[in-house]
């Protein structure tokens, strides 16, 4: 009898406990509670893209989150740029680097600040702040890295300035000393900027020994050469005497000898001439000169994307921000999956139909192995279903001749396709549009390949195609689109129905 009165009242004090827990708030609870923060970096809205677009909106929330996401309230007329955290000295907690801006100093240097748990005062506070040579917000990277060898970490802030050149600030840390960071290089220069790791020894990775400090590149333009595409490579070493980094050697990089007024009207085009340039497919050159379609980078600047393809791994991301540099783009993108992940670009004019791109992860955590991206790739080659009506446009604008595109429409069992010289596709379907989006004919191994790229849709975000022609009986042609899968193997077969389309008159 006992054990069934006793039965009952158990469950009912659960219940009432569980009840009682849910309601007391978590100050009272005894149980601390830890916020758990994550490491993003925020790039604020560039006024010269479309303000309806979705990346906009998802940038806009994500600056919205990340000002929340800051430990502490910064002074009034101050923006945050970006936010950056980990736990950087041990301790077990977490701590921040806030990029900022001053607002009322639009072309001011970019700030950055420490942000540390206070014991004594029982919170978070700004322990020290400092400028950088950076000046434009849609640039910055600010991430950590071991770059002396010696287990003190650096934190590197790169971006552009307001003369458009690449600039790289490097702090040093001394925690816990009163003085938390010491500025041990600040570079700035007309082209690009990159750290050159080295391998370091087992050693240093079982915490035994140091490690070979990391040298730092900078390339610009040769100007006591008469060729445009010429550069120099300067090399910095640290110097642990005096504890900065100095500039060890210089190395001349010869460029192609091309036509240079059609390279000044390139990149005397501004952001959005060069943008028109690398619009499209572009296959990565081997060390040893030879084009591998395995890897590739597709540019659709017309809808903010960007394409890697590598090892079998597609990633897309958002182009978020471009700024034009003296010898091409430096462009910033963000991950649609990891919007952690950001991947800045640097893009240069190597010819008239090949590119050189240095690639910067702005988070150093090894999600997946990718692709090695830096290196020279090659434009694709325009497809025949395309070169008359380049021609055609070439004759009047000069510019067209290396663009992808047609201007014809297909009548089909899929319904009718529309291309449009601008790039654009639309199909239809019962008198209304099913689809539209941007599209690519390409060659790739004597194969004509076809690219669609529909917006808006449910389904996947890129179709690719072989085509293959044909002759009618009133002459104006009909095509076959076989839906393929470019792999590191080439083309892969997906064994789908094929599309028989014939040409029509608009």
């Amino acid at each position: 009898m006992k054990a069934k009165i006793l039965t009952p009242l158990i469950f009912l004090f659960t219940a009432l406990g569980i009840t009682l827990l849910n309601f007391i708030p978590p100050q009272l609870s005894g149980v601390p509670g830890k916020k758990q923060w994550q490491a993003r970096v925020v790039i604020p809205r560039n006024p010269d893209i479309d303000r309806g677009t979705a990346v906009d909106a998802g940038v806009e929330r994500m600056v919205y989150e990340d000002a929340l996401n800051a430990k502490v309230t910064l002074n009034e007329g101050e923006s945050i740029v970006a936010v950056l955290t980990q736990d950087m000295d041990g301790d077990m907690m977490d701590e921040q680097i806030l990029a900022y801006r001053n607002i009322p100093e639009t072309e001011g240097p970019i700030f950055i600040t420490y942000i540390d748990y206070d014991e004594d005062l029982g919170g978070y506070r700004r322990f020290w702040s400092a400028p950088t040579a950076v000046a434009r917000v849609g640039t910055v990277s600010v991430y950590t890295q071991d770059l002396i060898g010696d287990r003190s970490f650096c934190i590197l802030v790169s971006g552009m300035n307001s003369a458009e050149e690449q600039t790289l600030t490097v702090f040093r840390s001394n925690l816990p000393e009163e003085i938390a960071f010491t500025k041990i290089a600040e570079l700035r220069i007309d082209g690009s900027i990159q750290v050159q790791e080295t391998e370091r020894t087992q050693a240093y990775q079982l915490g035994l020994a140091k490690g070979e400090s990391f040298t730092i590149a900078a390339y610009g333009r040769d100007f006591g050469s008469t060729n445009i595409l010429d550069q120099v490579e300067n090399i910095y070493a640290y110097n642990s005497v005096n504890g900065l980094y100095e500039q060890s050697r210089i190395n001349r990089i010869p460029g192609s000898q091309i036509e240079e007024r059609r390279v000044r009207e390139v990149l005397g085009g501004g952001r959005e001439g060069f943008e028109q340039f690398i619009t499209g497919l572009w296959y990565y050159v081997s060390p040893q000169g030879t084009l591998d379609n395995r890897q590739y980078i597709y540019f659709d600047p017309g809808s903010r994307e960007i394409i890697f393809y590598g090892e079998e791994i597609q990633q897309v991301f958002s182009w978020q921000n471009s700024s034009a540099t003296r010898r091409g783009l430096y462009v910033s993108s963000q991950n649609i999956s990891v919007t952690t992940l950001r991947r800045f670009l640097d893009i240069e004019m190597e010819s008239l139909d090949s590119i050189r791109v240095k690639v910067f992860e702005d988070v150093r955590l090894k999600i997946y192995v990718t692709a090695p991206w830096d290196g020279s790739y090659r434009k694709a080659a325009a497809s025949a279903a395309a070169r008359d009506t380049q021609a055609e446009a070439a004759e009047t604008d000069p510019a067209a001749a290396s663009i992808p595109y047609i201007n014809a429409s297909y009548d089909g069992s899929i319904g009718r396709l529309v291309f449009s010289a601008d790039g654009n596709y639309e199909l239809y379907s019962g008198g209304a549009i099913q689809k539209r989006g941007r599209y690519a004919f390409f060659m790739l191994d004597d194969q004509e390949l076809l690219e669609l790229r529909p917006q808006n849709s449910p389904g996947p975000t890129h179709e690719t195609y072989r085509i293959d022609r044909s002759d009618t009986s009133d002459g104006n042609g009909a095509l076959t689109l076989t839906r393929i899968r470019l792999g590191t193997r080439g083309v892969r077969e997906l064994h789908e129905a094929a599309i028989s389309l014939v040409r029509v008159s608009r």
